[in-house]
Order: C-alpha cells, then sequence, then structure tokens
C-alpha cells in the first residue's frame, strides 16, 4: 500500500500538511507518503483519477492502484489510522 497526500504546498494548509508528513515519519511509521502538488500535472491527475473535491487529501492506495481509504478537508486523520490502512 501506499500514502498519498495531494495538497498545495503554498495554501493556507499548506504548512499543516508538511508537519503532518514530517510528524508521521518522525513517529517511526513505516513506508513514506508521497505528497503531490495539486497544480502539477500529476497532482492533478491523481485527484480526478480518485475523485477528490476537497484539500487536502490522504488516500492510502492498494497494490492495484485501487484507493482502499480516503480523507479529504482541513480535518486530517490521526498518523496511527493512516499507518493502520497502510500497512496492514
Amino acid at each position: 500500500m501506499k500514502v498519498l497526500v495531494l495538497y498545495r504546498p503554498n495554501s493556507d494548509h499548506g504548512r499543516i500538511v508538511e508537519d503532518f508528513i514530517r510528524d508521521y515519519q518522525r513517529a517511526g511509521h513505516s513506508g513514506t507518503i508521497e505528497a503531490l502538488n495539486l497544480d502539477s500535472r500529476e497532482g492533478a491527475a491523481m485527484a480526478s483519477l480518485y475523485d477528490v473535491v476537497q484539500y487536502p487529501s490522504i488516500i492510502i492506495v492498494r497494490q492495484d492502484g485501487s484507493a482502499l481509504r480516503a480523507w479529504q478537508g482541513r480535518e486530517l486523520p490521526l498518523q496511527s489510522e493512516v499507518a493502520a490502512y497502510a500497512y496492514s
């Protein structure tokens, strides 16, 4: 599984997302989070693929590319919740 984060780095939620990613990795959760800028071609394509309509968004993606779980909007999930889905 992989964890995708879709956000705009220079927005009002940019710092919150970057802190979440940093703290997630510092907590020792296995794996990494792939952060994508929504203004990039790849970020826009992922947002379209996974029907993202609110930002920031965190998406747990299975090996086959399907979404297992997604959180959208300013209310980010707990890091332990993301880790449980991502590495279960």
